[in-house]
């Protein structure tokens, strides 16, 4: 389904199953010419060696993206135990082979404990976090040592389902350990195995990385590059908007009101964050929040 906002193309969310060696940028670049129009952006990025879903807006729901990049994200990863990397991934250059072939499950599973819940997280240091303005994957790429600050995450869940030996390129006995982990937004799952690695004395890195969901939006909605050259599939902002926030029908009345600027009073759902509110046709007007008893605007649709 498509839908025609104020610019030339369609208006809504695009589920993308990002493909290997892309990157975020790649993607949305590639969505501007499918599309046909410059307004389009992403709610949080993949790594390039990254696969799965990446949830892209188009123009009026570029709107939606800030509040979007900021839910709960599902993984698939394979860890490998017994080896460190530049960039606590595959794609980087080994620096350490220490072995894990003496490594038993139960240790695995004690270390994995300790990585969920509420915990602190110093990201990869080949990351996108800028420091003093610069990213600082290019600090690192020109050699400089980077120290990054911890910062509070939430693992909700970190669930191993399989532990495999295998043999790394240089000979060294590894154990891939293939995981599912429920996030916050802002988690890096290169850093969970690094500091797995590190926990067990092993080293640790990613070596395989799918994201399958991203807030209510999973692998089931999403679709190819090819296939979106081919059909361009497109789901309406009010769809969108319905599945992601909480919902508040308002009248014609408040309606009218909402979109002049006026401050409604709030609808006491007693929850955290945007709430989504509808027009008595069932079209998306607005995402607010509840402020001293007063819904403030985020965003206005209408």
């Amino acid at each position: 389904m498509t839908r025609k906002g104020r610019g030339t193309g369609p208006d809504g969310l695009i589920i993308v199953d990002k493909p290997s060696g892309f990157t975020s940028h790649d993607v949305v670049a590639k969505m501007r010419g499918i599309a046909r129009t410059r307004r389009v952006g992403h709610a949080g990025t993949l790594d390039p060696m990254a696969t799965g879903v990446l949830v892209l807006g188009v123009e009026r729901a570029t709107r939606l993206l800030g509040h979007l990049a900021l839910t709960e994200k599902e993984y698939v990863a394979t860890i490998r135990l017994g080896q460190t990397t530049v960039t606590d991934d595959a794609e980087g250059e080994v620096t350490e082979s220490a072995g894990a072939s003496g490594v038993a499950r139960e240790a695995i599973d004690a270390g994995v404990r300790k990585l969920t819940g509420d915990i602190r997280q110093v990201p990869a240091k080949v990351s996108a976090i800028k420091i003093d303005g610069k990213r600082s994957y290019k600090r690192v790429r020109e050699g400089e040592d980077v120290e990054l600050a911890a910062r509070p995450v939430t693992v909700s869940s970190f669930d191993v389902h399989e532990v495999r030996q295998a043999v790394a390129d240089d000979g060294t006995p590894v154990l891939d350990v293939a995981v599912t982990v429920v996030c916050s937004s802002g988690t890096y799952i290169r850093a969970l195995a690094r500091d797995l690695g590190a926990d067990l004395g092993t080293g640790g890195h990613l070596t395989a990385l799918r994201r399958t969901r991203v807030g209510p939006y999973g692998l089931d909605a999403a679709h190819t590059l090819e296939q979106l050259q081919e059909s361009l599939t497109v789901m309406p902002i009010a769809e969108a908007a319905a599945a992601a926030f909480p919902r508040w029908d308002v009248d014609e009345r408040q309606a009218k009101l909402l979109s002049h600027g006026v401050r409604l009073d709030a609808p006491g759902l007693d929850v955290a964050g945007p709430i989504g509110v509808f027009g008595p046709d069932g079209g998306f007007l607005a995402l607010v929040e509840e402020s001293q008893g007063k819904a403030k605007s985020l965003a206005v649709f209408a």
